[in-house]
């Protein structure tokens, strides 16, 4: 029986506004944001400092220079120093999340959750995706100061979060065998959210909690 759902999402495919939707519909946590402080408050930071480092690779000089002083190009084990960065946040991520699928009934945004949690069982995985034209249109509206450059960013967002799930877990993050379900948004929140539940064999229990309710 599924228990936790991710969602991998384009930018400005609106996929966390779907999986808000989802989470409540369902009555289930929603992990997105409130990740970004436990985890800040686990590792003693400041927010600010985990959000540089949510679904982002660390600066390339700053990777260099780590592997230069480990001798090393490979991934490596977490330095023992105060330093917060990519590395401390993947590890912080994966313990939240693997402690996340063991209590069940969550959404989760991001993070790689689909690549962490696809040897999980109870764990169900989702993409959203748009064309181009409706993620313009999303960016221009909320950033119409940058709306020159609107196609630009949105795609710039997509290769880094590519760049993330590719680093830390070996995949393409667009390969549709990571997923369940790949959901274009054209088709309307409402029904994205009632094709995952259906898809996801939770129909039978929604309605039963209904009756039981």
């Amino acid at each position: 029986m599924v228990r936790i759902i991710t969602i991998e999402r384009e930018y400005g495919s609106l996929g966390a506004t779907y999986a808000h939707m989802l989470a409540n519909r369902l009555g289930w946590k929603l992990i997105d944001d409130c990740l970004i402080e436990e985890i800040a408050q686990k590792a003693g930071v400041e927010k600010s400092t985990v959000r540089q480092c949510d679904e982002r690779l660390d600066p390339w000089f700053y990777r260099f220079g780590k592997a230069f002083w480990h001798g090393s190009l490979e991934r490596l084990p977490i330095p023992e120093s105060d330093t917060f960065d990519s590395e401390r946040m993947v590890d912080h991520v994966r313990v939240a999340l693997e402690e996340r699928a063991r209590e069940g009934q969550c959404v989760v945004v991001g993070r790689g959750a689909a690549c962490l949690l696809r040897a999980t069982p109870g764990s169900f995985h989702v993409f959203v995706h748009a064309s181009m034209p409706r993620k313009v249109r999303w960016f221009t509206e909320q950033f119409p100061e940058q709306a020159g450059s609107a196609e630009a960013e949105i795609v710039a967002t997509d290769r880094r979060r590519a760049a993330y799930i590719r680093r830390y877990y070996d995949v393409d993050w667009t390969d549709y065998r990571l997923y369940h379900l790949m959901m274009n948004n054209c088709m309307g929140f409402e029904a994205m959210v009632e094709a995952t539940i259906e898809a996801a064999g939770l129909g039978a229990r929604e309605k039963l909690g209904q009756q039981t309710g």
